[in-house]
């Protein structure tokens, strides 16, 4: 039997009890603090959704949708367009995945709320559906975030190894779970809606140099899980045992089965969070560059130096980070403003010569500034063994060196991303940046209103109200 063939340890009935567990889910089986971090969770995707429509990128695929779709309820965030479920899906969940400052579980590798809040948001404006309450969407969005979290982890950051892209394969499952909560789905209803979702896995990671594709990965697999709720409501069938079949299943596919702790699928489900294990980005950058921007902030400042002092910087990460981020930054490899944001060694070269890391240090007409491509080849990444393992915690984590021209070494080391639960931000500070992108959309008066209401997320009888502020009009 080939490898191919294997099954995956542990994963025996994996599958239906994820789909026992999502469909019985209610909300008062959710514990506060989970309530509190899902609210926190849909504000930072409907800030990031808004930013993104912004985007080039989203705008073509907005225009495509306009052209293909028939017509439908679902508002496109930050647009006065209106579309079918499915086509509002994949655009909103585009764009939130569209500048890399969605919302992240790292053992998972996966942003699960730029897939399940544009889904369930489009089903709730569904045509002649039940009014949709806050209570609703929470329970909802928690179904989706604990069965596709678990699936990430199961596979131990071997989707990634393989070279797909979680957010095109997990991602399918966060949606079809969560809009199949909304639905009611009974238990093998949802048994087939993650059959179905799982056979729309996909996404290559090699987008990572810059391809608008990236984001795309979100937003279909945002609509696959639209399309496997309204099928499996339907009595449309799928994988039984998607999650476990050893041919051609979803983690014997998609992932390196003999890597993979099938274990991990159904364990603590509805007794451990793995909702609260959700962290948020504070800046539009790879996680990896992030922790080695925080390290070279935190050298710079604590020894006062300046870029020009610089001679040498190295930085060791993990396997992971390594491959995802620490390849070489040149033109002929820079597709656009992905690529840079990807790109541990650019992350560096602008934060020692910018000393932040905003949008603007992202921009098109930055991705090649003499000043930086002059910076670059003194900058080195290398990998750290010890990162590796220990169930992904530490694949973000960085060691870095800064050797300066007069000869002096100065080293720090942080084990974990700004905005993660070991180095959280704070309420005040999530709050600002979702001011900050959502304002220059909406205006300051809406963008209040989102606030106000999602605060109050699980006391609205009906979300129409709150769904009605995202548009541009």
């Amino acid at each position: 039997m080939s490898q191919a063939h294997d099954g995956i340890a542990g994963a025996a009935g994996a599958t239906v009890a994820q789909a026992k567990f999502a469909s019985a889910l209610t909300f008062d089986h959710l514990p506060h603090a989970v309530v509190e971090r899902i609210k926190t969770c849909v504000l930072d995707t409907l800030g990031c959704c808004l930013f993104g429509a912004t985007q080039p990128s989203v705008r073509l695929l907005a225009q495509m949708a306009a052209g293909e779709d028939s017509g439908g309820d679902a508002i496109v965030m930050g647009t006065a367009q209106r579309a079918s479920a499915s086509m509002a899906a994949m655009v909103n969940a585009t764009a939130a995945h569209s500048f890399q400052l969605d919302e992240i579980h790292i053992q998972a590798t996966l942003h699960p709320g730029s897939a399940a809040l544009p889904a369930v948001l489009a089903l709730a404006q569904t045509s002649g559906a039940p009014p949709r309450s806050g209570r609703d969407v929470i329970t909802a969005l928690v179904a989706g975030y604990e069965t596709a979290l678990r699936t990430g982890m199961a596979a131990r950051g071997s989707i990634f190894t393989r070279g797909y892209h979680n957010q095109g394969a997990t991602g399918a499952l966060a949606a079809a779970v969560a809009g199949g909560r909304l639905l009611g789905l009974d238990p093998l209803q949802m048994q087939h809606a993650l059959g179905i979702a799982g056979s729309q896995a996909a996404g290559l990671m090699a987008v990572q140099e810059g391809a608008m594709a990236k984001s795309f990965h979100c937003g279909r697999a945002s609509q696959s899980g639209v399309y496997a709720a309204k099928l499996a409501a339907l009595g449309y069938t799928g994988i039984p045992q998607v999650l476990e079949e050893p041919y051609g299943g979803f983690l014997s596919t998609v992932a390196i089965p003999a890597q993979c702790d099938g274990g991990i699928l159904a364990a603590g489900l509805g007794e451990r969070w793995e909702t609260l294990n959700v962290g948020y980005k504070p800046a539009p950058a790879s996680n990896g560059s992030v922790s080695a921007m925080t390290a070279l902030d935190t050298i710079m400042r604590e020894h006062g130096l300046e870029h020009g002092q610089i001679e040498r910087m190295t930085a060791w990460v993990s396997s992971n980070t390594l491959g995802h981020c620490g390849w070489e930054y040149t033109r002929d490899k820079v597709q656009g403003v992905l690529a840079a944001q990807m790109n541990l060694r650019y992350g560096l070269a602008v934060m020692a010569l910018e000393r932040e890391a905003t949008a603007a240090q992202f921009a098109p007409d930055r991705l090649f500034a003499p000043e930086t491509m002059a910076l670059l080849p003194r900058i080195h990444v290398e990998h750290e063994p010890k990162y590796d393992g220990h169930g992904g915690i530490y694949r973000v984590a960085c060691r870095l060196q800064v050797q300066t021209r007069d000869g002096r070494r100065h080293e720090t080391e942080v084990l974990f991303r700004k905005g993660s639960n070991e180095d959280p931000m704070s309420p005040d500070e999530l709050r600002r940046k979702f001011l900050g992108l959502a304002s220059p959309v909406l205006g300051q008066s809406r963008t209040a209103a989102v606030v106000a209401l999602v605060d109050r997320l699980e006391h609205l009888a009906d979300t129409t109200e709150l769904t009605a502020l995202l548009s541009s009009t």
